[in-house]
């Protein structure tokens, strides 16, 4: 990892500059740009004691590449990234609390414009964590981080070495383990995602691995009426944490006995 990262966009470096203003170290700002949205930005800048350049349009393309960095760029520090031994520690947080978790766990999705829509809507959704293997899968880019517009700085995301294991893990905090997948029997809105949750969805294309779909408690899927096969893993993951939403909220307001 290098000394410091570039968050781009709007609502990412926004995000970044009301949650955690210490790490933002520069901002760099398209010179021409004075609409009010930056002036906003600008405002968080100088309350956070942020140093602020105006730069050339090309120099913002070059770090932020193909990818649309609307007129910003933050340099900030990294922090570190939360693995395997950060998992125990969460949920035991949430012991004797009211909140009732719900996990995300991305089994492989490679693109980081997915990772980045699926964080947005975990944040949407209230989700505790979302979990991903360390390999052959989308980190935190600067381009999840942008897609994800501030929700990447809300929504702890936890890389771990050996996904089947972390499984493991959550089943030892009694949490229900609901996979993904088109060739279930089940379907998604018989199951109960009331109580403590993690909902697996697995890669583009490929779907959950064997291990992974073996520590499923449950293997649900998506009702498709019309003539495509699969949703995209972003869209399939917004579908299936609303619906653990909505019995939530239901099971929170229903009487007692």
């Amino acid at each position: 990892m290098s000394a410091n990262e570039s968050v781009f966009g709007l609502h990412a470096v926004d995000a970044l500059l009301r949650r955690s203003p210490s790490r933002v170290r520069e901002l760099r700002i398209q010179e021409g740009r004075v609409d009010g949205r930056v002036q906003a930005l600008l405002e968080l800048a100088a309350q956070a004691g942020v140093s602020v350049r105006r730069v050339a349009r090309r120099e913002l393309e070059a770090v932020a590449g193909e990818a649309r960095h609307q007129g910003v760029i933050a340099t900030v520090e990294p922090v570190a990234a939360l693995g395997e031994r950060d998992l125990p520690d969460l949920l035991m947080g949430l012991e004797g609390s009211a909140t009732v978790p719900l996990l995300l766990v991305l089994d492989g999705v490679t693109d980081p414009h997915n990772l980045g829509a699926c964080l947005r809507t975990a944040d949407g959704a209230g989700v505790t964590a979302v979990i991903a293997p360390r390999d052959r899968a989308a980190g935190l880019t600067p381009v999840a981080r942008k897609v994800a517009s501030g929700a990447a700085e809300s929504v702890p995301f936890i890389q771990v070495t050996n996904l089947a294991r972390t499984l493991d893990l959550l089943k030892e905090f009694n949490i229900w383990i609901v996979g993904t997948s088109g060739e279930a029997t089940g379907d998604l809105y018989d199951a109960d995602l009331a109580g403590p949750t993690a909902l697996v969805l697995g890669a583009e294309g490929k779907g959950m691995r064997r291990l992974t779909m073996e520590r499923c408690d449950a293997l649900v899927k998506l009702p498709m009426l019309g003539q495509v096969e699969s949703l995209n893993v972003s869209v399939a993951a917004g579908v299936c944490l609303y619906e653990a939403v909505r019995q939530r909220r239901i099971a929170s307001t229903a009487p007692n006995g």
